[in-house]
């Protein structure tokens, strides 16, 4: 390593030390939508992401290009779109058939490395500081982490460092990860988050289990501002924080039936709070950013060249000209195949859905076996569902959608076919098809038969070799069977 860092010295002038360039922190956490009081949460009080916010600049428009973890972190790790390199479906390329980068892109971490930085990524205090989650859905080099843990590093080394939480995911999937988060919630604050400062979206029904659920995640949200508050309080300690800067942002939003793997705004919209060097405090930024950008704003921050192909944008630059729209895509995860894409403006939403023949609630065992699915599926097959909450369990879509998302924030009433809102339905129509243009949008082919059935086998093999529920197991299969009638029927 100080081999590298002289030759990097003196070949490339770079300069090495942290107090010449930024230390640059990533903090990460799964599943989690902007449910932190600084943006607007009443049920909850999170001090440590809310103080990030005072010292640095909240962005309240932020959104992933991807609602599911593996295509959205291939997606921030490049400064990519994943439509763009081949990385839109979910955990994609396990099998035989493996998905490889454009020739010459090279990742974040690696160009960082390059400049002379530590690289590592972990799962936080914790996790005792161990190597935390990457979930890309190409073909990489490991070798781009030197490690864990920043302290590894050099002295006077400069680092990068990623901080992957299980955030929303804490919670688990049925009563016993509620309970066990509430556990945690109580020993760390003195209590739990009561059922009665649940506020469910109005397309949920106020089935117990669903309200319970809820309580744990806004206790899974508590949890992972501590944790924040922790990782500040280490960089203090070590006498970096001055010289850090720190990024908080989710990779998704909430996990639950309209929220991960969907494109609406709780899939889709995600906390983004900056602070550190150069940032001014008590800043609010309403433009429109994408995930990706926290790409191309680090490398700027350290002084490296954005790399031309990189989509993402500096979007902390003194000459930075917002974003008009944003754009979102959403494939196959795991065995369940799917094709959506979406643009966003400041005040309308426009989804096309491309398989509009399949319910909204395709089949997938992943999400079928969380009690709150369970729950709104028990709810509408005993007919208590009101007219909002059956937007979940439609059997069908409509081939578009459109809303006004300033006068309908939860994405209830769409106006596709409303003759007053046909000019707005053309112009976004075309946008989304120019983007998918110009960006290459590799998605507008289907999935290979081969490379579905190569992912396919490892998925369900895996899951064999593992000896997990025989029964979880035959539902995925099942699933799969499913999917394939279906793209036979044209479904």
């Amino acid at each position: 390593m100080r081999t590298i860092l002289l030759t990097l010295l003196l070949f490339t002038g770079v300069p090495l030390h942290a107090q010449d360039r930024p230390n640059i922190v990533w903090i990460i956490p799964d599943d989690m939508s902007a449910h932190f009081s600084s943006y607007g949460e009443t049920a909850i009080h999170t001090p440590n992401v809310d103080k990030l916010a005072a010292k640095g600049v909240k962005f309240t428009n932020a959104y992933v290009t991807a609602p599911v973890c593996s295509t959205c972190r291939s997606a921030f790790i490049t400064g990519m779109y994943q439509t763009s390199i081949g990385a839109h479906h979910h955990r994609s390329g396990r099998g035989e058939k493996k998905i490889h980068l454009p020739e010459g892109m090279k990742l974040v971490p690696k160009l960082f490395q390059e400049a002379g930085y530590h690289t590592s990524i972990s799962g936080g205090p914790n996790r005792n500081w161990k190597l935390g989650k990457t979930d890309y859905n190409f073909e990489w080099d490991k070798s781009i982490y030197d490690g864990a843990d920043w302290s590894e590093r050099e002295e006077g080394q400069p680092f990068f460092a990623q901080i992957q939480t299980a955030g929303g995911k804490l919670r688990g999937k049925d009563a016993n990860g509620w309970e066990k988060v509430a556990r945690d919630a109580e020993k760390a604050f003195g209590k739990r988050t009561p059922i009665s400062a649940v506020k469910l979206p109005p397309y949920y029904p106020n089935h117990p289990d669903i309200v319970r659920d809820w309580a744990a995640y806004l206790d899974s949200v508590r949890l992972t501002d501590l944790m924040v508050g922790q990782v500040v309080e280490r960089l203090e300690k070590e006498g970096v924080l001055e010289n850090t800067l720190i990024l908080f942002m989710t990779d998704h939003g909430i996990s639950h039936a309209r929220g991960k793997q969907f494109l609406y705004d709780e899939g889709v919209h995600v906390p983004l709070v900056i602070a550190g060097p150069g940032i001014k405090s008590g800043t609010v930024r309403q433009d429109l950013v994408e995930h990706i950008d926290i790409a191309a704003l680090s490398l700027a921050a350290a002084n490296i060249k954005i790399p031309e192909q990189m989509q993402a944008k500096d979007i902390l630059a003194k000459h930075y000209r917002p974003r008009t729209a944003v754009f979102a895509a959403r494939d196959r995860c795991d065995e369940t195949v799917d094709h959506m894409r979406s643009v966003r403006t400041s005040q309308f939403k426009y989804i096309r859905n491309f398989l509009p023949n399949r319910p909204y609630l395709q089949p997938c065992a992943y999400k079928d076996a969380k009690a709150i699915l369970k729950a709104v599926r028990a709810e509408h097959q005993a007919g208590k569902l009101n007219d909002i909450q059956k937007l979940v369990v439609r059997e069908v879509r409509p081939p578009e959608e459109l809303y006004d998302v300033n006068a309908d924030p939860h994405e209830i009433r769409n106006l596709a076919n409303d003759p007053k809102f046909k000019d707005k339905l053309t112009e976004l129509r075309a946008r989304l098809d120019t983007w998918m243009e110009e960006t290459k949008d590799v998605g507008r082919q289907p999935e290979s038969a081969e490379m579905f059935d190569s992912d396919m086998a490892v998925y369900v093999n895996g899951l064999k070799a593992r000896r997990r529920d025989p029964a979880h197991t035959k539902s995925i299969e099942n699933n799969i069977a499913l999917m394939r009638r279906w793209a036979a029927e044209g479904k």
